[in-house]
């Protein structure tokens, strides 16, 4: 088993995938091929609805073949309901009902990626990388991914409640919490200044208005003289593609931003900066984490290799592929299809491995000062969460970088 083995974003609340294009699902009708064996499939379908032992429809058999052709694909591509389709785009609005957990398999474990920002889970005290023991009092099978998931979004499209039996990285102890699905509404953009007129950035997702936001942004403080910027990717899960190369853009006045590649004609492109940007003479940190995935990596990896930022935090998720949703020919339904692979601008796959941050910082690293000079105890910035003060030592480090190179 490898040690990172694959990655499946939940379609709990809708949103996290790279998803760039949509395609249509007529055009891509006419391009089917008259030599494969369709009646053959049809038969099939048509003996076990009549001869199999236990009664089967034929919705219930189709459902099984659909089924079965995206288990021989990559764990990003699936099959979407009505449910399912109107949840991605109404996630694109920043809109989400459910968990707001994002699900993967990571060394034989059933492990968190994301609790989402304002959501049950990240409520709930739930972090990135934190292993997912049990659900609903059963023990859960990290080979049996897709059953949980489906477990997990009966509950919410019912609204009904989930026991999840967790642990933290690196600790055996278990903690139990109870997540109620709710609505969530999720911000994209929010900002603020910090001492020493530093502008932080949080960009939780990319959203269909979050390059329109960020440019509203950062036009209030195109007036002020700012010592430096700092942009928290931090358990950013992606969303859409085109939002994460319009931002990049929106700080490189030259270079690639991404490369793609894939099997049909619109799915190779070469993307790449325009002169007109906003900040450029500002210095620039982003922070990345172990939550930080697909289209938040594009736009880190844009930033990391045109040298216009220097990025600080754990190696990054590792999702190197793009998605599209793909409408069928019957109305509601559509298909979540891996098509393309990408790289960075310096031509790096990061699938898989993620991305290393520059100034690396592991949050049991940043907590001995021994071993992170650069942390200054007079400059401590706590964050205000659920009552709860909790001193976020990476941002801290971040501005203290800042004041110390600027």
């Amino acid at each position: 088993m490898s040690k990172y083995i694959r990655y499946l974003g939940s379609i709990l609340i809708g949103v996290g995938l790279g998803i760039s294009v949509t395609l249509s699902g007529q055009e891509n009708a006419e391009q089917y091929h008259h030599n494969l064996n369709y009646p053959l499939l049809l038969d099939v379908i048509d003996t076990v609805e009549t001869y199999y032992v236990t009664e089967l429809s034929q919705d219930e058999l189709i459902a099984a073949a659909i089924e079965g052709i995206f288990a021989k694909l990559d764990p990003y591509s699936n099959f979407l309901d009505k449910q399912e389709f109107s949840n991605i785009r109404n996630a694109n609005k920043g809109e989400y009902f459910g968990f707001g957990i994002e699900i993967a398999t990571e060394d034989d474990q059933i492990t968190i990626i994301t609790p989402f920002a304002g959501s049950p889970a990240e409520r709930a005290g739930i972090r990135a990388g934190d292993r997912i023991v049990k659900l609903n009092n059963n023990k859960v099978d990290y080979s049996k991914l897709d059953d949980l998931l489906t477990e997990i979004k009966n509950h919410s499209q019912n609204n009904q409640s989930i026991v999840l039996a967790l642990t933290h990285p690196n600790m055996d102890t278990v903690y139990e919490v109870t997540l109620v699905p709710s609505l969530i509404s999720v911000l994209s953009v929010t900002a603020e200044l910090l001492d020493g007129n530093i502008g932080f950035i949080k960009l939780a997702n990319f959203q269909d208005n979050s390059t329109e936001e960020m440019v509203k942004q950062l036009a209030l403080w195109q007036p002020l003289k700012l010592q430096g910027l700092i942009l928290d990717l931090r358990n950013n899960p992606g969303g859409l593609l085109d939002q994460a190369i319009k931002i990049a853009d929106i700080f490189l006045d030259k270079g690639r931003i991404v490369s793609t590649e894939g099997r049909f004609f619109d799915a190779n492109s070469d993307y790449y900066a325009s002169p007109q940007t906003m900040l450029n003479d500002v210095p620039m940190l982003v922070l990345i984490n172990k939550g930080s995935a697909s289209a938040s990596e594009v736009l880190a990896a844009a930033l990391q290799d045109n040298k216009r930022a220097k990025l600080i935090g754990e190696t990054s998720f590792g999702k190197g592929t793009v998605q599209s949703l793909i409408p069928t020919l019957m109305e509601g339904n559509a298909i979540k299809l891996t098509i393309a692979k990408y790289t960075t601008p310096n031509g790096r796959d990061i699938n898989s491995k993620g991305i290393e941050p520059d100034i690396k910082l592991q949050l049991e690293t940043v907590t001995n000062e021994q071993t992170m000079p650069i942390i200054d105890e007079t400059n401590v910035h706590d964050k205000i969460e659920d009552n709860n003060v909790e001193t976020d030592l990476i941002l801290d480090s971040a501005i203290t970088w800042i004041k110390t190179h600027s």
